[in-house]
């Protein structure tokens, strides 16, 4: 079985396609729910892959710190230990250490750092983050780079965008290929597009599995991220699956679609689940709000999910209000649910070839919950 990316159809940028990978095949778009440290929190396996998940993310950092990649192996890799056969994605750790302003130091072969957890030392390179994916048994391995920082001028972008692409190198020259495994370059240079198409050729040059694009979603927003993307994604190569990271909201993944990306992760709609934020096709509803006390309406009347087809939005309310883990454990669970669903109707759009009139459709839907809000408020 070997790694590849095969395309359906195409709208205007917007692709659909089949990831064909050792753990299994993947429709794109697809949305990947994110298992940090080896679980999608609040979710067992099964419940994920009941809510739409075909695919996760798993992180280098969290599992080299715990519980260690040599345990992860020694216990048969990520896919057994956290029963999970199909195709798991892992973030080399880049972003993780990169956020460790204060407990870490780097130089132009990797960084040491200082672990959040105890305070003890680890080095991270190009070589020991691929090492660390591959005992983990990661069907798509992401090459070490730097995440620049917003703002960044347009020198020190360069600087980090280079630092990246010596680092990809370097990742690539450690891979050990196998059938039906990836790995994939991340394309860096904030938001000039001049340093964008540079460090795209680069990757192009050297020749990848897949390209991430990289460093958005971290402060410049929507609008800024989409002009990169329509700087960038025209560059990549048409014949491999091209990835997003770390985004976003439903509004941005739909605008990314339609800028030609394939694949997404983010902790936002988990993190969300948590916090008793729901994503809908009306649009957000916050289920801690008093107005939902005495609601028996459904969550979302469009969703099959456990906590629209068996519970009222009063006792969803009930559950965040008494502290009760079965709240986010079904708030979490109708998120995956509503973004595997999203994805799903994005690319049945794409093969229909009315893309546009559905993510309109889409958008439009999302004003109910803020118009029922306000009529409650006005009452």
């Amino acid at each position: 079985m070997n790694f590849a990316w095969q395309a359906a159809a195409t709208d205007g940028a917007a692709r659909a396609g089949v990831l064909h990978t050792a753990h299994g095949a993947v429709e794109t778009p697809v949305f990947m729910p994110v298992g940090t440290a080896g679980t999608v929190k609040a979710m067992t396996a099964d419940a994920v892959r009941a809510a739409g998940g075909r695919i996760v993310l798993g992180n280098t950092y969290h599992l080299m710190l715990r519980p260690g990649a040599e345990r992860v192996a020694a216990l048969g890799g990520l896919h057994r230990m956290m029963d999970w056969p199909g195709p798991i994605l892992t973030d080399s750790g880049g972003f993780q250490v990169m956020s460790l302003s204060k407990l870490r130091r780097m130089d132009g072969e990797g960084v040491t750092f200082q672990s959040h957890l105890d305070g003890s030392s680890h080095r991270l390179t190009p070589a020991r983050s691929i090492e660390i994916q591959h005992l983990l048994d990661a069907t798509i391995t992401m090459v070490l780079d730097e995440c620049t920082p917003f703002p960044a001028s347009h020198d020190q972008a360069r600087a980090s965008m280079e630092l990246s692409l010596r680092w990809a190198g370097l990742s690539q020259d450690a891979f050990r290929p196998r059938p039906g495994y990836g790995l994939f370059g991340i394309v860096q240079g904030s938001v000039y597009p001049d340093l964008r198409a540079a460090s795209a050729a680069g990757l192009i040059d050297r020749g990848f599995d897949g390209y991430a694009v990289g460093g958005l979603a971290v402060g410049e927003g929507q609008e800024a991220m989409f002009s990169v993307l329509e700087a960038t994604v025209p560059a990549l190569p048409s014949d491999r699956p091209r990835y997003l990271m770390g985004v976003g909201t439903p509004d941005d993944l739909i605008g990314a679609v339609a800028r030609g990306i394939d694949m997404f992760d983010c902790v936002m709609p988990t993190r969300a689940g948590r916090t008793a934020r729901a994503y809908t096709s009306q649009g957000v509803r916050n289920l801690r709000n008093a107005r939902y006390a005495d609601d028996t309406g459904p969550l979302d009347p469009g969703c099959a999910c456990p906590a629209c087809a068996r519970h009222a939005r009063a006792y969803l309310h009930h559950l965040f209000r008494a502290e009760e883990m079965l709240g986010p454990m079904l708030l979490t669970w109708h998120n995956l649910r509503y973004y595997a669903d999203l994805m799903a109707r994005l690319r049945r759009a794409i093969l229909a070839g009315n893309f546009t009139a559905e993510a309109a459709s889409i958008r439009a839907g999302w004003g109910v919950a803020q118009q029922e809000a306000g009529r409650q408020e006005g009452s």
